[in-house]
């Protein structure tokens, strides 16, 4: 990846379009916003292939995403808590706890985080 300055941050082009990247809203999306997305993203795109794999029957997946940063420590991000709200018909709890567990395993953004970010999973089922 190649980044290039820009009025109030940085540009780089990916294959899907054009990256912008900077501390201010107001030029880009901020790098706290890109590695909060990235854990949740990932987290979800593993949970969809696992559920798939198992030929769960699931209609959506939702993500809410809570950020905890340390002002005191260059504002860094201390913990992520990512709350999956599953609808279907028919899912089981056990069975979705299972897939969570192997969503955290597997997610190469969580595992690139541990011991630096908390990452708190969490869901709730809907029908």
């Amino acid at each position: 990846m190649d980044f290039k300055m820009k009025e109030g941050g940085f540009i780089t082009d990916l294959p899907y379009g054009q990256l912008e990247v900077s501390g201010n809203e107001e030029y880009g999306f901020r790098p706290y916003q890109l590695m909060v997305s990235s854990i949740a993203v990932c987290s979800g795109g593993v949970l969809r292939k696992i559920l798939e794999k198992q030929r769960v029957n699931f209609k959506d997946i939702s993500i809410k995403a809570d950020v905890t940063r340390n002002v005191e420590m260059a504002n860094r991000i201390e913990k992520v808590a990512l709350h999956f709200t599953i609808t279907g018909d028919g899912l089981k709890e056990e069975k979705i706890q299972k897939a969570m567990e192997l969503t955290k395993k597997n997610c190469s953004m969580v595992q690139s985080v541990i011991g630096s970010i908390e990452v708190e999973e969490t869901f709730e089922i809907k029908e």
